[in-house]
């Protein structure tokens, strides 16, 4: 019922063809569910602005807000996971400009889901917010790099939902105290940041415990996906969420 199973799978499950069912599925919506919140809380500048009209207690003149408001802002999603997809079918009714970086994917596959295919380079130089949705795999160890974060635009933010071996967080913690750039993120390295660690206490970031997968009622929708797998199986019926174990490679 966890967001991965492959940690989980002896060879022996792969070598003697037993089918594995996984809830990754209904654990992929309210990640997704999140992240959508983000994106529009992030262009709105919702925190901030609390933050400030809670500290001033005085009428904010709109015109000093800067740049806010979600028409036409640009949104980057890394990685077509089951969760990035999600993420795209959730942002189709809003009036957002959508590209998305997938090195597994062509540019026809990308635009088959309605969205823009962008470089990596592209779509963290050119997005309002750049969401992370690719999986903790060897090879995509610090892809959002130093020089990627440098290059995101003065007030973008960077959403991760993901793993956070994925960014530099040196890089993220730098820019991020020069005070251009927002963070929102579930996941840090290591899972749990020291106590003194700036992005507590920073008006600019959003931290959450590791938070957007299901929790409370959301792991109920796990419970019942995996219940009626079991009685598709007592029915002789295929499974409906099976895991394809040649895909764990590649899998979060």
């Amino acid at each position: 019922m966890g967001g991965s199973v492959k940690e989980l799978l002896a060879p022996e499950v792969r070598e003697r063809g037993i089918e594995v069912s996984s809830a990754v599925d209904a654990n992929a919506l309210p990640v997704a569910e999140y992240t959508l919140a983000m994106i529009l809380v992030a262009n709105k500048r919702i925190l901030p602005i609390a933050r400030q009209y809670r500290a001033e207690r005085a009428f904010i003149d709109q015109a000093q807000l800067g740049v806010v408001g979600n028409y036409r802002r640009r949104v980057g999603i890394v990685g077509a996971s089951r969760i990035g997809r999600r993420v795209v079918e959730l942002l189709r009714p809003f009036d957002l400009d959508v590209v998305l970086f997938d090195p597994t994917l062509t540019d026809d596959q990308i635009q088959a889901l309605g969205v823009a295919p962008a470089s990596l380079d592209q779509l963290c130089a050119t997005c309002d917010v750049v969401s992370v949705h690719a999986p903790a795999l060897p090879s995509t160890e610090g892809m959002l790099s130093r020089s990627l974060i440098d290059g995101m635009p003065p007030g973008a933010t960077l959403i991760n939902t993901s793993r956070g071996s994925i960014i530099d967080q040196d890089a993220l913690v730098e820019r991020v105290l020069c005070g251009d750039l927002y963070a929102v993120l579930d996941v840090t390295t290591p899972w749990v940041l020291p106590a003194d660690h700036p992005f507590y206490e920073h008006p600019h970031v959003i931290l959450t415990p590791h938070i957007a997968g299901s929790v409370g009622s959301e792991v109920d929708r796990m419970i019942d996906v995996e219940v009626a797998e079991l009685r598709r199986i007592a029915a002789g019926e295929p499974l409906m969420h099976p895991v394809t174990l040649d895909s764990l490679g590649t899998a979060a």
